[in-house]
């Protein structure tokens, strides 16, 4: 049995939540209201978390623009758009929450914009009946986290900034922590809590090109919940963004914000054609962000593209004063990376992976897994956007959620006679990274993360066939085979070579899952697309489940309320910026 490192501390509390962006805070937040122990850890800044890259908009049937607007319409909204693959109760349970999750924000002190008289201002963002998006002008998600940063501190929340949780500890199928380290320091975590709130993101920096930062959405929440004994469902379901930015290589994938379609940017092919004519004549730019990223996968894939593999997307023809006005983030992220002046040269994009809309398997009421004790939150989740998210309904998912998961959680402990214990598991925790540290192996852990992104980019991108898909998963095998064989170096600067070895693991099983079940969805439906199955089966009509274990189970999927299903219908995107 291992010994106790020398620099490892042991924390006990309630409740660990596992995240401190939207999702982690606004748990922790709930559990301290109610006086529940909570503890959050985050492997980023609070600060930085990803939450803060949201720029759109967050959605409620407030009734504040359109007195029409009621939670079912919203439901129905987001049911269509999911190509059906939402769980019907889990888009009733945010849908009906949204307005308290509004008020939530405004009682932190959230600055939503506002009309003259004081009301919340909303506009139509994505295939929405009403204009039910709030928004804090093309900075939401930043807004937002700092209001929910703002009031964990008025509530003396221990947050723990640069924690790698490397492992859930279990026993029995029951929760009872977790263990890792200090990204910079290297100290050892062991944390007991009789609940776990996993809110750590998706994997969409598995693919070369994301909006992700480095080192995060790695696939870090999958690997954790897989391991403890919980199921991934639909990891083949990503939405990608028409708009990432190629270069330089470190800021490939930034997103360059749907806005400059929306205030007239219009994309070009390498001979200058503009191609939406072709695929979508009545709403070009405009149209769907699924197909205008198909669209823009095929210019290039079928030779139309830039030397460096993408599209050009061109405002210069609108006037200086309004590009500064309208798109001054878009300027300024263009001129920092590029020193590119986008009022006189257009810009250089790719579609980019931008959202996982699949993730640990969790039930619609209260986000709890197959492991008791163990829930998962935001974008580690799945259930709510099926094969095409809702524009704006990502932030407001994180609030309603939140809330809901720390009163399961709170809960759940309370009912508990003991807490498990596990000298085994614990013990396998710490072996995890002693082990590591001692590799010393000549295979490089940065250079196989980027052969995972380069096999997903090439055979599970924006289109993708069975061949493809084949290819993609013995490529997997061989790059997991060279993983056995890594060498692991801490130096001065801290412990992120250790950190980016967890970051493969994770990404690995991510790439396994999404691969596996891209193979089994033998259709094209919303953000799937199989050239060579290109209609949607209604067979197909399901989520798909997946573990190591078991592979690939067909879950059923609920059926829709009365009240919600006569509300679903086609949406007229006249005048809209559909995402």
């Amino acid at each position: 049995m291992r010994n106790q490192p020398k620099n490892e501390q042991q924390i006990s509390t309630t409740v660990l939540v596992i995240g401190t962006g939207g999702s982690g805070l606004r748990a922790a937040i709930e559990l301290a209201e109610m006086g529940v122990d909570v503890l959050a850890l985050g492997k980023r800044p609070r600060n930085d978390a990803h939450t803060s890259l949201a720029a759109g908009g967050i959605n409620a049937a407030l009734g504040t623009m359109d007195k029409d607007d009621t939670w079912q319409q919203h439901a129905a909204d987001t049911i269509k758009e999911s190509y059906f693959l939402a769980n019907p109760h889990t888009v009733e349970i945010v849908a009906r929450g949204a307005a308290q999750g509004i008020g939530d924000l405004e009682r932190y002190g959230m600055g939503f914009a506002r009309e003259e008289d004081g009301r919340i201002s909303q506009r139509f963002f994505g295939a929405h009946t009403f204009r039910r998006t709030a928004f804090a002008g093309d900075y939401t998600g930043l807004e937002i986290q700092r209001s929910l940063v703002n009031r964990a501190e008025e509530l003396k929340i221990p947050i723990l900034d640069s924690v790698y949780v490397t492992r859930l500890l279990v026993k029995d199928n029951q929760i009872f922590g977790a263990y890792g380290f200090d990204i910079n320091t290297g100290k050892r975590y062991l944390i007991h809590a009789d609940s776990v709130i996993l809110a750590a993101g998706g994997h969409t920096r598995i693919w070369r090109r994301t909006s992700s930062r480095r080192d995060e959405n790695t696939g870090d929440s999958f690997r954790l919940a897989v391991d403890a004994g919980a199921r991934l469902r639909d990891p083949e379901l990503v939405q990608f963004h028409p708009s990432g930015i190629i270069e330089p290589e470190n800021a490939a994938g930034t997103l360059i914000s749907e806005a400059a379609r929306g205030e007239g940017g219009i994309l070009r092919n390498a001979l200058g054609e503009r191609f939406m004519e072709r695929y979508d004549p009545i709403r070009k730019e405009l149209s769907t962000r699924d197909r205008v990223a198909l669209a823009a996968y095929t210019e290039i894939k079928e030779g139309r593209g830039t030397k460096n593999g993408g599209i050009w997307l061109d405002v210069s023809h609108l006037s200086r004063e309004v590009i500064m006005e309208r798109l001054p983030r878009v300027y300024q992220t263009m001129m920092e990376t590029q020193m590119l002046d986008i009022t006189a040269e257009p810009i250089e994009i790719a579609p980019t992976a931008h959202y996982s809309m699949g993730g640990v398997w969790v039930r619609p009421e209260d986000h709890s897994t197959d492991v008791q004790g163990l829930y998962a939150i935001g974008e580690a989740s799945s259930g709510l956007h099926g094969a095409n998210r809702l524009g704006g309904n990502s932030l407001i998912e994180l609030l309603v959620f939140g809330r809901i998961v720390a009163r399961a959680a709170a809960k759940y402990s309370a009912g508990l006679d003991s807490q498990q214990r596990s000298a085994e598991a614990i013990a396998g925790a710490r072996a995890e990274i002693d082990d590591l540290l001692v590799a010393d192996g000549q295979e490089n852990v940065r250079e196989l993360q980027r052969a995972i992104r380069n096999m997903m980019t090439e055979h599970a991108g924006v289109v993708r066939d069975e061949d493809g898909l084949k290819a993609g998963l013995a490529k997997l095998a061989q790059i997991e085979a060279r993983m056995e064989n890594v060498g692991i170096h801490p130096d001065i600067a801290g412990y992120q070579d250790l950190a980016h070895a967890f970051d493969l693991l994770g990404s690995a099983l991510a790439a396994r899952a999404t691969l596996e079940a891209a193979l089994e969805r033998k259709e094209t439906r919303g953000c799937h697309n199989r050239s060579d199955y290109p209609q949607m089966d209604p067979e197909l009509q399901v989520n798909l489940v997946w573990s190591p274990s078991a592979g690939i189970v067909r879950e059923q999927i609920p059926d829709i309320s009365v009240e919600v299903a006569e509300l679903i219908k086609e949406v007229s995107s006249v005048g809209k910026l559909v995402e």
